[in-house]
């Protein structure tokens, strides 16, 4: 389990862009212990049937969702390791007494070069990170609006650090966009990319869901490609798909 970012030195690229959070925080191991005392080893809990209240065959009750959500939206549970291109629906306070549901796949993790920062003054202390897209498709499913909000992934480095995304004050051709809309109702759906900068040379080794500290993250985890390594063969399978009558869409 990693935790939630705390300050740190920032880092600039200009012109334009606003300082990025980076955490570094020590890796915290939660082990829960299952329930368990009490009970009578000799009596077997499928054989004793009434004086609990009980019935048998009775549906177990639902746990209740970490925060309130409209009818229908069922969220994915806290802790759950996904791959690449799995989808979760998790909620979240995006501000206070505001709740905020998204339904989130994480498409693509790239690794990126500060060649593809053209325009940007990338500063010495800049230069001794790594830098990242992660690729996400988010819908809104929950009852607020979300315009102008960040999209609340983190990514985790290979000393589960948590990195918060750089942001961006104008548009970052590469990796583009990295918050939601000026609208983002219930409903609305896009694409978006993410850019981290890993302190010390790091490594990208899982993109985190994780709201709030006392929350058990939902990760992802998948093969790291290139960025930008899919352009010319993107555009050649397209002809190749057009004389097909059609092609798969990413």
């Amino acid at each position: 389990m990693h935790n939630l970012p705390m300050s740190h030195p920032h880092r600039h690229l200009r012109p334009g862009v606003r300082p990025l959070a980076a955490v570094l925080l020590a890796l915290l191991m939660a082990l829960t212990a299952c329930g368990g005392g009490g009970d009578d080893p000799g009596a077997s809990s499928s054989e004793s049937g009434s004086g609990d209240g009980e019935t048998a065959g009775e549906a177990p009750t639902e746990e209740k969702p970490y925060l309130p959500v409209p009818d229908g939206v069922e969220l994915t549970a806290q802790g759950s390791p996904l791959d690449v291109g799995d989808k979760a629906v998790v909620a979240y306070e995006p501000r206070q007494d505001v709740v905020g549901a998204l339904e989130i796949t994480v498409t693509r993790l790239e690794k990126a070069s500060f060649q593809q920062f053209v325009g940007w003054d990338v500063t010495a202390e800049t230069r001794k990170t790594n830098p990242y897209f992660v690729r996400a498709t988010v819908k809104n499913v929950g009852s607020t609006d979300l315009g102008g909000q960040d999209v609340p992934l983190y990514a985790v480095d290979g000393n589960n650090r948590l990195i918060e995304a750089s942001t961006f004050q104008s548009t970052f051709k590469p990796c583009s966009p990295q918050s939601f809309p000026k609208r983002f109702k219930r409903g609305d759906k896009g694409k978006f990319c993410l850019v981290y900068l890993a302190p010390d040379k790091g490594d990208l080794t899982a993109v985190s869901f994780r709201p709030v500290e006392d929350f058990d993250p939902i990760t992802w985890t998948g093969k790291l490609v290139k960025a930008g390594s899919d352009k010319k063969r993107g555009k050649k399978g397209d002809k190749k798909g057009g004389k097909q009558g059609g092609g798969n869409q990413g």
